[in-house]
């Protein structure tokens, strides 16, 4: 069987998808190793880090079971303030991660929901400031103490734009599927 020839912009579509994997494969990892300053170097200065809270509702308010932002919400950070999460946890005396929670992100389902554009224009995604959605699943895995485990699974909407040739997160909504979080604190990033 012989498979047809890609496009030239097909294989631009896949490079970038690629890419965007990549990318993403590599945060998780540097979660898991707890490397959290390089983290913080994958975010834009402009980054919005949003967990909002999941509703229980009727059938027909089915579109509505996420708080609305400026609502509440379990996580509402910008670039300051995940900073100084991140050196309070490398301080070593944070009281919820002494001794240090392992994590296991595994990240899946990953897709570009605005990919008309790019596969009309390839190029355009490698233009300083092209901005790329993501959509994509995720499930991460925490351990604390002997029989402390949580887990968190989930879908993101990400904003990737483009930085000096680079990806960078500028936008991150996470929306568990839990209405009740069952987790004892959130000193993890998802």
């Amino acid at each position: 069987m012989t498979l047809p020839p890609l496009s030239p912009a097909r294989l631009a579509y896949l490079n970038l998808m690629r890419e965007i994997e990549d990318f993403l494969h590599y945060e998780a990892e540097l979660l898991d190793e707890r490397r959290f300053e390089a983290w913080l170097e994958l975010l834009t200065d402009d980054i919005h880090y949003w967990m909002p809270i999941r509703k229980n509702l009727a059938f027909e308010d089915r579109d509505h079971d996420i708080t609305a932002a400026g609502d509440v919400a379990w996580i509402d950070d910008d670039k300051t303030t995940l900073s100084k999460r991140v050196r309070q946890i490398l301080t070593g005396i944070h009281w919820a991660e002494e001794p240090l929670s392992r994590a296991s992100h595994l990240v899946t389902n990953i897709s570009l929901f605005n990919q008309a554009t790019f596969l009309a224009d390839p190029a355009s995604a490698y233009e300083d400031g092209a901005l790329l959605n993501i959509k994509c699943r995720f499930l991460v895995h925490r351990n604390r103490l002997e029989t402390e485990t949580d887990f968190l699974v989930g879908r993101r909407e990400d904003t990737l734009r483009r930085v000096g040739g680079e990806l960078r997160i500028a936008k991150r909504k996470i929306i568990i599927d839990q209405s009740v979080l069952l987790a004892k604190n959130l000193t993890i990033f998802i």
